[in-house]
């Protein structure tokens, strides 16, 4: 989900729909200068500048990483003294005034932007349940049509790599019934059934704020790179037919960049 934030209207709408930000935290703060050569007095001279804030947060059992990214920025500010901590959000605070947008994110002014307009883009998914082991690998997909990839189609595509696997449905989650449409584990050819740990467990779900798609991949538990390739396999496979964003951890990733993004720092 992507949206620009502009007027006051924008800011009501972005306060409505995060919540505030209330008891999120910042996971990311960046900050880019561009500048553009002056031929007259033969300088560089400053352009613009932009900040991004990574935010992690929970709304209903959803789980949302929204970027904002804020352009035509004139005052940024970010302090945070020893054994502080600014990255925890109580509840965030914006204006619009005299064609500037201010945004205190933190009760004391710690980290505190004016700018002339910002962007928001955010994934979201259901709430994971706890489970006994550990995340190996994570991978989300947002995508931008109203039908995504099925069971039958996953398997096709690890069965043309070399992986064939089978299919076995998960039991009905708890959490968020009403955004999951399915759910299971992909279990390569002659491993055991029942196998307390899968290689990849798969949940599809629908997009909360839009018509499109969600998906989930988790390597679950100290399984050896077999379920991490099986990983890779479907994440490339997804990016390539379907337009959409990924989601690493908190880093948001635009889904025509995914394979370049991890071929320099994502999984191999």
């Amino acid at each position: 989900m992507k949206n620009s934030i502009k007027t006051v209207e924008d800011l009501r709408w972005l306060i409505s729909h995060t919540g505030g930000f209330r008891s999120g935290y910042v996971t990311d703060v960046q900050m880019s200068k561009r500048r553009l050569f002056d031929e007259e007095t033969g300088r560089d001279v400053l352009a613009d500048t932009t900040v991004s804030v990574t935010i992690r947060y929970v709304v209903r059992d959803v789980v949302r990483v929204a970027k904002l990214r804020m352009i035509g920025v004139t005052d940024f500010s970010i302090f945070e003294q020893e054994g502080a901590d600014c990255s925890s959000l109580g509840v965030i605070h914006a204006e619009c005034s005299a064609g500037r947008l201010r945004f205190w994110f933190d009760p004391q002014g710690e980290l505190y932007v004016v700018c002339e307009e910002a962007h928001l883009e955010e994934v979201s998914t259901p709430a994971l349940e706890t489970h006994p082991v550990a995340d190996l690998a994570r991978w989300t997909f947002q995508g931008h049509t109203a039908d995504g990839p099925s069971v039958d189609w996953l398997l096709a595509e690890l069965d043309r790599a070399g992986m064939p696997c089978s299919w076995r449905p998960a039991k009905k989650r708890r959490i968020a019934d009403s955004l999951v449409r399915w759910e299971g584990d992909l279990i390569p050819s002659g491993d055991a059934v029942d196998s307390p740990l899968h290689p990849v467990r798969v949940m599809a779900y629908r997009a909360q704020d839009s018509e499109g798609f969600g998906m989930v991949l988790r390597v679950l538990g100290a399984q050896d790179r077999q379920g991490c390739q099986m990983l890779t396999i479907l994440a490339d496979q997804i990016t390539q037919r379907y337009a959409g964003t990924c989601l690493v951890g908190t880093t948001i990733i635009p889904g025509r960049e995914w394979e370049q993004w991890r071929a320099h720092d994502g999984y191999s």
